[in-house]
């Protein structure tokens, strides 16, 4: 048996460059991994399979319709060589929530196939596969903080970010990405004109690289409060806390996060959170 974690996937910023003719939407965003993940195992087998338990596994959906599943099919398409496995996913991202969850674990079980049959993680067949089963699953692969562009196929070098402490906050409503795209109504053809995206360099300070991400924005935040009113609720809570410097929606929502000036400020923040609010998920963490 062979393991890897799957860790939530943060868009520090999000921004909407425009809806293309063929109807995708073009994006730009600084994204960044957290250490609170799934996990996924990988075992031979004579056909290939997936378990699905964990925390938040009742909403992971069916089987066959699991990133898990399609990825494995993908690379098998692409690779000859590719052995079938018998998974076992242990979720604990919550589903629908804007922090790629699912698509961290196609990532996971695409580097899970890669180390039992020997393929290197930058063979273009197997980004290839990433690239078919969603527009998230490629920049998941490496799982290291990049700027990612167009529907996501254009990845920017991994960067080094200074420690971000941070806090994940979803109030427990799933959110529709394609629902978030059609409130916020762009034409086919149709740029934003939201304004450019701030500039991002390896090995920025903790303050130089916050000051950059204020001037960044979710664009997808907006719509996502339209359809999902208690995500205005989830970042007014963050942002009150103590020692938050910045809150934001994280992708299509509704998970949001703040940054926090200290580890402790942040583990404390999310105690109280969860104190306050039992129904909400909230978990303090480093991005990545």
């Amino acid at each position: 048996m062979i393991r890897e974690r799957a860790p939530a996937k943060i868009n520090l910023t999000l921004h909407v460059i425009g809806r293309r003719p063929d109807g995708y939407h073009e994006l730009e965003s600084l994204v960044a991994f957290t250490g609170v993940a799934d996990a996924l195992t990988l075992e031979p087998a004579d056909a290939l399979t997936l378990s699905v338990g964990g925390p938040t596994g009742v909403a992971a959906g069916a089987i066959d319709d699991n990133l898990v599943i399609k990825a494995a099919r993908a690379l098998a398409g692409r690779v000859e060589c590719v052995a079938p496995a018998a998974f076992a996913l242990t979720k604990r991202l919550p589903v629908a929530a804007g922090v790629g969850g699912g698509s961290s674990d196609a990532a996971a079980a695409l580097r899970l196939l890669a180390r039992a049959n020997g393929i290197a993680l930058d063979d273009p067949r197997l980004m290839a596969a990433a690239r078919s089963v969603g527009a998230d699953v490629p920049v998941c692969v490496e799982a290291r903080a990049r700027m990612m562009g167009g529907v996501g196929e254009q990845l920017g070098l991994a960067l080094k970010l200074p420690p971000l402490f941070a806090v994940l906050v979803n109030p427990g409503v799933a959110v529709e990405t394609r629902a978030v795209f059609t409130r916020m109504g762009l034409r086919d053809g149709e740029a934003s004109g939201f304004g450019k995206h701030p500039e991002i360099v390896d090995a920025m300070s903790f303050e130089q690289l916050l000051a950059a991400l204020r001037k960044g924005r979710n664009d997808m935040e907006d719509a996502a409060i339209v359809i999902a009113p208690v995500i205005s609720d989830a970042l007014a809570v963050i942002a009150a806390a103590r020692g938050c410097r910045l809150a934001r929606m994280s992708g299509s929502g509704a998970t949001c996060f703040g940054l926090f000036e200290t580890c402790a400020s942040a583990a404390k923040a999310a105690k109280v959170i969860r104190r306050d609010h039992p129904g909400w998920w909230a978990r303090a963490t480093i991005l990545r």
